[in-house]
């Protein structure tokens, strides 16, 4: 991943340094996290249309459903007094997940999440009005 990870970087033309400041702290996120679970989506099990619209919503939908395991996944590690990270970048190279790992073609990698006991609380982030980003009618 961190091969890729800096392909891509150099292709977006950052600097060397910056290049390698973020390469080594995803590297570091990944090789010091006590558990790492990955979700993938796997579609065998959906249904299958002739057409694109109809197809493209299955998809949407089992994306759906892996984003929502994804999310009772860290509500139930935080039950446990547990912290975790989401962090989507099997998105950017699922083919490489799938060979370093031996995953079955049909498992499409989706989310990574890093689990363990939390070191100190991070500060909350601000959130943006809940006005700007919904609509009541």
């Amino acid at each position: 991943m961190a091969i890729e990870f800096q392909r891509d970087l150099e292709t977006d033309g950052l600097p060397h340094e910056e290049i390698q400041k973020r390469t080594s702290r995803s590297r570091e996120r990944i090789t010091s996290a006590p558990v790492l679970i990955l979700l993938s989506l796997d579609m065998s099990e959906m249904d299958a249309y002739p057409d694109k619209k109809r197809s493209r919503a299955e998809f949407r939908m089992a994306m759906q459903s892996v984003a929502s395991a994804g999310m009772q996944l860290l509500l139930a590690a935080h039950a446990e007094g547990l912290g975790g990270v989401w962090v989507c970048s099997p998105l950017f190279v699922p083919e490489t997940i799938q060979n370093v790992l031996g995953l079955p073609k049909n498992w499409e990698p989706q989310a990574m999440f890093f689990v363990g006991y939390v070191e100190a609380i991070p500060d909350v982030r601000e959130r943006k009005m809940l006005a700007h980003i919904s609509v009541f009618k």
